[in-house]
């Protein structure tokens, strides 16, 4: 039974019984994973980010990935809702694009989070799209990937349409989440942990 299909196929309104368990149990590993930002605390960041402890680089790394997340969380989550929901209608399915779409939610929060602990100008991290060459590109090459579903006329009738879709959504979760955000994050990590490296 297709996951992505019209309404024939399922009743996404009735999620019993449930026909894809792998949706359902990404969902509840999503639900058991739950946090919000407040939980971490800042202290210890504003501390660093107030004094001398990072390097002009390091602070330029800091503000770069959080320009680029500034808007590209509201991007996925609205990619995820306005544009993929709609065309998967098998409801256990819908059920983890909803947790999911709740998940970039609270990275959206945590963007408002970083901004008022650390007291940046969320007009200075907005504009870095328009300002930083590789941030521009890197949101060119995002959204050049992943334009198929988000027009208005667009439907899954055809082999190609089908290929259209899966290509959008290869754009979106594997390069930008897979690969754009992961790095963003692992270079932020990567100030945390010291140099094992001489």
């Amino acid at each position: 039974m297709p996951v992505i299909d019209d309404d024939t196929e399922h009743d996404p309104n009735k999620i019993l019984p449930i026909d894809y368990d792998w949706a359902r149990e990404y969902y509840e590993a999503g639900v058991n994973n739950n946090w919000v930002p407040e939980e971490i605390p800042m202290q210890d960041d504003v501390t660093q980010w107030n004094g001398d402890a990072l390097t002009d680089a390091e602070r330029q790394l800091v503000e770069w990935n959080l320009g680029f997340f500034s808007t590209a969380e509201s991007l996925t989550a609205n990619n995820i809702v306005l544009a993929v929901y709609d065309y998967v209608t098998a409801p256990e399915c819908r059920q983890y694009l909803l947790r999911q779409a709740y998940e970039e939610a609270i990275h959206t929060d945590t963007f408002i989070y970083c901004c008022d602990s650390l007291g940046f100008d969320p007009e200075y991290l907005y504009g870095m799209y328009d300002r930083v060459p590789s941030i521009e590109a890197k949101d060119d090459f995002v959204v050049d990937l992943t334009q198929v579903i988000d027009r208005d006329d667009f439907v899954i009738e055809t082999d190609e349409d089908l290929r259209d879709f899966i290509r959008d959504l290869v754009g979106f979760y594997v390069i930008m989440e897979g690969i754009f955000f992961y790095a963003g994050f692992a270079m932020m990590l990567g100030l945390k942990r010291p140099s094992v490296l001489v």
